[in-house]
């Protein structure tokens, strides 16, 4: 997928990490900040940030039915962080705006506070070890279905796959390393 357009969801968020990561991947990015935008790219993330504003700004610009639609023709899509929680089909004690795309349950603010945030060494199926970099992060507390876990913390599930979409508790954008970004890249 590398030689396609990557969208990233730039309405709030670490939007211009992932930016800086995909281009360092050699991929063409996008800025995707209306439902028309949805249409143009092949492959979105939905980055960290806050989720309930996120949630609520996908909503205003009409924003969440195109995003089920495309990934419902295959387009991949990869959520980090409140993108994860975005993504999934169950939030613990939350009734907040979600896409509801991913067979999986979350816990908003699992490990903590802002002042809580962690960096972790963190082994990945089919990928390899990586430096996780955790901020105020969910993780999964449930998978089934089509879900699968790519990766564990302290017996924590932090990242999952299912068919073309990829979600991570964590912020690989944050880091030097390009692993996660070049998986995603080739899931198209």
């Amino acid at each position: 997928m590398a030689a396609k357009l990557i969208g990233v969801l730039a309405l709030q968020g670490a939007f211009a990490e992932h930016i800086a990561a995909l281009k360092k991947c050699g991929a063409e990015t996008f800025e995707v900040r209306t439902a028309e935008d949805l249409n143009k790219i092949d492959g979105l993330i939905i980055p960290g940030g806050e989720s309930t504003t996120i949630g609520k700004l996908m909503n205003k610009y009409a924003m969440e039915e195109v995003i089920k639609a495309r990934v419902a023709e295959g387009m991949p899509l990869w959520g980090t962080c409140a993108g994860m929680i975005l993504m999934a089909k169950e939030i613990v004690d939350s009734d907040q705006i979600k896409l509801g795309l991913m067979d999986i349950e979350v816990k908003r603010n699992a490990y903590g506070r802002q002042v809580d945030s962690f960096e972790a060494e963190l082994q990945l199926a089919g990928i390899g070890q990586i430096k996780g970099v955790f901020i105020r992060a969910p993780y999964v507390g449930r998978v089934w279905g089509e879900a699968r876990v790519l990766s564990c913390h302290n017996e924590q599930i932090v990242m999952v796959q299912q068919r073309k979409m990829l979600a991570t508790s964590f912020h690989p954008e944050l880091t030097e390393d390009l692993d996660i970004h070049q998986y995603f890249l080739e899931m198209g």
